[in-house]
């Protein structure tokens, strides 16, 4: 497993386990499997209460953010849930300024994340 899949991977777990207080029905879609399905896409985390679909959740990397899939965002923030995508801290900006450039700002919400080692 590369280095950018296993965060990927942990970061995903940490926020399945933060948002499981808020919804009670969670499919994640890691790297390489295709369990949960929301109008022929397949998103990172597929996230809803009571039968219904209230947000699509995308964890990207330093890596993974690119033209390219702020293309699959735009996809994915048309299909009328709430699309929430969770990016490195320090690339932040970065993917507001895609969001910016592709008209999705005001249709994605945006979170980060950072890894932090504190040595004694």
């Amino acid at each position: 497993m590369e280095y950018g899949d296993l965060i990927h991977e942990i970061i995903l777990e940490q926020v399945r386990r933060k948002l499981s207080r808020d919804y009670k029905e969670i499919s994640v879609n890691k790297p390489g499997e295709k369990k949960g399905e929301y109008k022929g896409h397949y998103p990172d985390m597929i996230l809803g209460n009571h039968g219904m679909v209230l947000a699509l959740l995308e964890v990207e990397t330093a890596d993974s953010i690119s033209e390219k899939q702020a293309e699959n965002w735009g996809k994915l923030s048309g299909l009328g849930v709430k699309l929430i995508l969770m990016v490195p801290k320090d690339m932040k900006v970065k993917a507001t300024e895609l969001l910016w450039s592709k008209g999705l700002m005001g249709k994605v919400s945006l979170g980060t994340y950072e890894i932090s080692i504190t040595m004694p």
